[in-house]
């Protein structure tokens, strides 16, 4: 198995190459969860795995909670659907929590501030009310819940994420509100832990295979031995190959035939990057140089092409179209321009404006 198969299975197993998604859940059902720190970011990659979505779509399924926003893995946003969100969260939570303790005893943070700060939320987000972090910060403020300190705040409500006890409610207007998990997501199934082990390896190999051990580790955030539990139980569902000393995992799955050259404009942390802890097989590390001043593919808008980063995009939002500047990392032929083109135009309609390519 070469870089070139890897990457062409990945679009392909990720609904990249080809989707026959509906629905935004689908999509986050299908992949396990999304990362979504940066919202915008993270609605296009889901709009993309969507037939024919738009930003709208998106909002309108966040909005009705069809897909929540907590923090479920490493620890970051994620998207994930209410049906999963109890039995990944039973799983992950623990190991979040022992990554988390430093910070929690650097701001004095002890489990009865977080028991007294759970039950203010419980109280005071019951009946359906969805309260904004502006609001949320006086709620325990003026309960003696500290909260001058920006970063004291977010591990209050990441532990009341965790504990099962808030997530993502509707946006009002730009701003995110926090609703009671128990409302948004009432009587959602739990899975015993080796099962959940089992469910999360197979949505993780099926959908982003081919990738390693290590790989689902680093997605995950579970131990390796944890992984490793998790990928024993579905071995035999899965095939293997072995390139450059590496055993990647995958379903028996074929790609379709996909006309080159293909661009796809991926978001930061889209799951086709942020999925796997070695991307060598989708990008050049000697185009290191040419990413921003963090130096990681990761955190740059990128523009993949048949499968591999050949560059970076930035947007430009305005009233009536959107602005996108292209940093390439070779010279394109005129096929791959027009296709850059293309893919923009996507973008463009799924946000509803008109397009300008710098």
């Amino acid at each position: 198995m070469k870089n070139f198969d890897i990457a062409h299975l990945r679009l392909h197993n990720q609904r990249l190459s080809i989707t026959n998604f509906t629905k935004p859940a689908d999509v986050v059902g299908w992949l396990g969860a999304v990362q979504s720190q940066d919202y915008a970011g993270a609605k296009w990659a889901l709009g993309q795995r969507v037939q024919n979505a738009t930003d709208a779509d998106i909002e309108q399924a966040f909005n009705e909670g069809a897909i929540l926003r907590t923090h479920v893995m490493r620890p970051t946003w994620h998207f994930v659907r209410p049906e999963d969100i109890r039995w990944m969260l039973a799983l992950t939570a623990p190991r979040i929590n022992a990554l988390c303790a430093t910070y929690y005893r650097k701001l004095e943070l002890d489990t009865a501030t977080f028991k007294r700060s759970n039950a203010l939320l419980t109280k005071n987000l019951q009946g359906g009310k969805q309260l904004t972090r502006a609001e949320l910060t006086s709620l325990l403020q003026k309960n003696s819940i500290a909260t001058d300190d920006l970063l004291r705040f977010t591990y209050l409500i990441v532990r009341a994420e965790l504990d099962g006890i808030v997530c993502s409610g509707a946006r009002r207007g730009k701003q995110f509100t926090y609703a009671l998990l128990d409302e948004r997501a009432p009587q959602t199934r739990t899975l015993e832990r080796d099962a959940a082990l089992a469910e999360l390896a197979n949505r993780y190999f099926v959908s982003h295979g081919p990738a390693t051990l290590k790989d689902f580790v680093w997605w995950s955030g579970l131990t390796m031995a944890d992984a490793n539990k998790g990928l024993d139980s579905i071995r035999s569902q899965l095939i293997s190959e072995v390139e450059n000393g590496q055993t990647y995992w995958f379903a028996d799955s074929t790609p379709m035939s996909v006309p080159s050259p293909t661009v796809h404009l991926l978001p930061d942390y889209d799951e086709y990057t942020v999925g796997y802890t070695d991307r060598s097989a989708i990008f050049d590390g000697s185009h290191t140089n040419k990413l921003d001043s963090r130096g990681s593919e990761l955190a740059q808008y990128i523009i993949v092409l048949d499968g591999h980063i050949a560059g970076t995009w930035k947007r430009t939002l305005k009233k009536s179209e959107v602005v996108i500047e292209l940093v390439r990392f070779r010279p394109l032929t005129k096929a791959e321009d027009r296709a850059i083109t293309d893919a923009a135009d996507r973008y463009g309609k799924f946000l509803g404006l008109s397009v300008q390519l710098i």
